[in-house]
């Protein structure tokens, strides 16, 4: 699954946290700049469900 992640830097890396709590990340974009929005951004990250462990 792909999730676009948008807001200020600490937003995103908050979001981060909460993704991989819960998910295994497998690639993730670097963060772009917003176009619309000054001082927000947008990342990509895919990501699949946890394995059973």
């Amino acid at each position: 699954m792909r999730i676009r992640l948008e807001g200020n830097r600490a937003e995103i890396a908050l979001g981060m946290l909460h993704l991989r709590d819960a998910f295994d990340v497998t690639s993730m974009s670097r963060a772009y700049p917003d176009r619309a929005r000054p001082r927000s951004y947008r990342m990509y990250v895919t990501i699949s469900p946890r394995k059973s462990r």
